[in-house]
């Protein structure tokens, strides 16, 4: 079967990478990173994502999270325990803030977007990479328990201790427009992303209609709303 996956990887999605969207979202940070920024990692957790590794290319990279291995994460030169509603950090400290595959889990996202807000110097930026809620993989997460997401994490290669309590209260386009407003944001891009159909790689018939649900989705732009990735970069006003 595994042999079966990666010739269709090749013959289908041959643009494609493993981790792929972290890739993409790289390449946003990357952007706007200079080597004076200090940058905080929000929800950097263990430092499972080798893509979100960004020491020796900024001034400082901090990194919060309420999994207490954060603080030996080797992709941070710093890493304290702590809730995203509750930055352990002083007002105006960083220059950039990016969680990864974070708002999802979010239970109070204007708060935590006010949070950015206040450690984020005038003018810094806030992007993130997080599944757009109408997509059918968050559908489907939206309609099933805890424990068959850890099933479906399993198969796909992810332990249990990794896999997490969603909620998508801030993963549409709309709704973070509005919440980028109630915080102070101005939103300078939102991307909705389909690519290699990662949560149907499991055998033959599942990839032939994750692949046709791709061609269906990025044929029209009316489409964007059910992409799997919702991409953001939002800045703080300068004032």
């Amino acid at each position: 079967m595994r042999r079966l996956i990666r010739w269709m990887d090749q013959a289908w999605c041959p643009e494609y990478q493993q981790n792929w969207d972290d890739l993409i979202f790289r390449e946003r940070v990357l952007a706007v990173l200079t080597a004076e920024s200090v940058v905080l990692d929000l929800g950097a957790g263990r430092g499972l994502v080798k893509q979100m590794n960004f020491r020796g290319l900024a001034r400082k990279v901090c990194g919060v999270d309420l999994d207490r291995r954060v603080v030996d994460n080797p992709l941070l030169d710093e890493g304290r325990v702590a809730d995203a509603g509750v930055i352990p950090y002083e007002d105006c400290k960083f220059d950039i803030v990016f969680p990864d595959n974070v708002l999802e889990h979010l239970e109070s996202p204007l708060h935590v977007f006010r949070e950015v807000a206040r450690v984020l110097r005038p003018g810094g930026v806030f992007l993130f990479k997080t599944p757009n809620k109408w997509h059918y993989m968050p559908t489907i997460a939206r309609l099933t328990p805890h424990w068959f997401h850890r099933y479906v994490n399993r198969l796909r290669g992810r332990s249990d201790v990794d896999t997490f309590p969603t909620r998508y209260g801030a993963n549409t386009k709309g709704t973070v427009i509005r919440l980028a407003g109630e915080a102070n944001f101005e939103v300078e891009q939102l991307e909705r992303i389909e690519g290699r159909p990662e949560y149907l790689r499991m055998n033959g018939l599942t990839y032939v209609l994750g692949a046709a649900y791709e061609r269906v989705v990025n044929s029209s732009k009316v489409l964007a709303p059910f992409r799997i990735l919702l991409v953001g970069t939002l800045r703080k006003a300068p004032w």
